[in-house]
């Protein structure tokens, strides 16, 4: 008697819990597309010179050419920013060899200077024109440009609710499928996905500089977020 008094409250316990039938994971996503708003130009001065001086002198001035047609063009100070800096020797290699027939050391032939700058376009409908007259001014590298959304948050949270019903509503079928229902919300994991237009090189040419402005098409942006969920499953004869 005794022991059937210690094992009736467990009896009571168990037919008390629900009953889970295990639980699902499942992966959704969501996707939205938009045009771009912004766009960012990789753009710079290469000189050359008999003295590191001597090129140096000369990219300075062409590079303040550029940042100040830059400037003229509306784009803001904070939207240019220097990217690369460098200073190398011109190499001249010779087939020739010394005495012992081993080959000569390379001599310096001049130095190259080159400077760049990231420069952000917030009006998409300059930028064909910013481009052509980087050009017209000196700029003779022109390394890409990319584009992208100043403010992408309502799309990704657009995006995440187009993932979560799509998790959900495959769970759902699933959970339908094997007799059950969905429990309770056990974990969200998300990963974020971005693709566009990818930045494409363009270099500098001097046929361009009486040309009209540089065509450019934006084309559009995909945002995408992929959510992984995790549901109870409760059995549906409770």
């Amino acid at each position: 008697m005794r022991a059937h008094s210690i094992l009736v409250p467990f009896v009571l316990l168990a037919t008390a819990l629900p009953a889970h039938a295990g639980s699902i994971a499942i992966e959704g996503r969501g996707e939205v597309r938009a045009a771009p708003d912004m766009a960012t130009i990789g753009s710079g001065v290469t000189t050359q010179g008999a003295t590191a001086r001597e090129a140096l002198d000369a990219n300075t001035a062409a590079m303040n050419e550029l940042i100040a047609a830059l400037k003229e063009a509306g784009i803001e100070a904070r939207d240019i920013q220097t990217s690369g800096f460098s200073v190398n020797p011109n190499y001249v290699y010779s087939d020739a060899r010394d005495e012992l027939g081993y080959s000569l050391p390379p001599r310096i032939n001049g130095y190259q200077v080159s400077n760049s700058v990231s420069v952000v376009v917030r009006d998409l409908a300059e930028l064909g024109a910013i481009l052509d007259r980087s050009v017209t001014v000196g700029a003779n590298t022109i390394n890409g440009v990319s584009f992208s959304v100043a403010d992408p948050t309502d799309l990704l949270n657009d995006a995440r609710r187009a993932a979560f019903a799509d998790a959900r509503d495959k769970a759902e079928l699933y959970a339908g499928i094997a007799g059950a229902r969905l429990g309770d919300l056990e974990s969200i994991s998300e990963r974020q996905d971005f693709s566009g237009p990818q930045p494409y090189p363009m270099y500098a040419r001097a046929e361009l500089q009486s040309a009209a402005a540089v065509p450019v098409e934006a084309g559009e942006m995909s945002f995408a977020v992929t959510v992984n969920v995790e549901w109870d499953l409760d059995n549906t004869d409770d």
